[in-house]
């Protein structure tokens, strides 16, 4: 099993580098930002229904699974599951993640479920690419919206729709990106504690309090036709944040009925304020790149914009100094 699972890896990366040069040299690189595919949804198709859903949702998340891993939770209940939103192209630092923070063994007697989120490209190439991946790992979603910035949202609700229907006896969830290092033993030890009861109704991150940016040159620019108010309620960064799972089929439920945005974290925020959950500060949780030295990343949960490249030789180094005092 173990040579099988080395060829097909090899053959998954092999084919990905060239199917990356090909895609390089002879198309032109496009983000597809300007789809807002969240504004034309389809007529649902297979969809979950939750209850105690009273009026007709204004969004309905119609959206099928291309993708899935149904039994990720069967055998036995995660303590954590983490949603890593990642694209296409970003093969490496998924498998920088498998390979580190991301392993779903590192913790012996406590189960980690790791699951990455996508939508589809407009790219056959790169979807084959995702799927043979898929059937290599088992741990990969995708859902057929459009895969672009402005969808980063419907990404987060996908992940809250799976966790809700198919993993809803899990203690937490974290959602992340693929460019974020996880300090996995405050996040597991010092801050979920293991052995305590779970909370209910739970949300902590890097908090932000702020407004609407206004000028239509900024990567975080909002009309005012879209939201009209001067501030957003509270939010944490989308960079990395816990809930307490039930805490999902809350969003997911509550999405229904609440206008899409484009700013993935800021609409988790307009969610949680509809449904009175206050997110609590977290400092431990950085969105911003920080340099690495031992006795820093030891204090920390998060950091943002790491390399596949620096996510193995961070792991690598604090795995094996875990006996140095700082």
């Amino acid at each position: 099993m173990a040579s099988k699972v080395s060829c097909l890896y090899l053959l998954t990366v092999v084919c990905w580098a060239s199917a990356l040069w090909y895609l390089s040299i002879t198309r032109p690189t496009s983000s597809y930002s300007g789809h807002r595919q969240f504004s034309s949804v389809s007529i649902a198709r297979k969809n979950v229904s939750f209850g105690n859903i009273r009026t007709r949702p204004i969004n309905p998340h119609s959206f099928d699974f291309l993708i899935n891993e149904p039994n990720k939770c069967e055998k036995s209940v995660p303590f954590l599951v983490i949603l890593i939103s990642t694209t296409h192209k970003e093969f490496d630092a998924r498998q920088a993640i498998r390979e580190t923070w991301g392993d779903e063994n590192n913790f012996k007697g406590i189960k980690i479920a790791t699951l990455f989120l996508l939508g589809k490209n407009t790219d056959p190439v790169l979807n084959q690419m995702v799927e043979q991946e898929s059937q290599i790992f088992h741990d990969i979603i995708v859902e057929d919206f459009i895969d672009s910035y402005h969808n980063l949202t419907l990404k987060t609700l996908m992940g809250m729709r799976w966790v809700a229907t198919f993993c809803s006896k899990a203690k937490y969830v974290m959602k992340t990106d693929s460019d974020i290092f996880v300090n996995m033993d405050n996040l597991i030890y010092k801050l979920l504690k293991p052995n305590t009861k779970p909370r209910r109704r739970y949300f902590t991150g890097y908090v932000i309090n702020g407004g609407p940016i206004r000028d239509v040159r900024s990567k975080w620019y909002m009309p005012r036709d879209l939201y009209p108010d001067s501030n957003y309620p509270p939010f944490c960064s989308g960079t990395g944040y816990i809930f307490s799972a039930d805490v999902a089929e809350l969003i997911y439920k509550t999405s229904l009925h609440t206008r899409l945005l484009h700013l993935e974290d800021v609409y988790v925020g307009l969610c949680l304020r509809k449904l009175g959950i206050h997110p609590f500060q977290n400092s431990g949780f950085n969105h911003w790149k920080m340099a690495y030295s031992l006795c820093r990343y030891r204090r920390v949960i998060t950091v943002h914009q790491i390399t596949p490249e620096e996510m193995h030789r961070i792991w690598n180094d604090m795995s094996s100094k875990k006996h140095l005092r700082c």
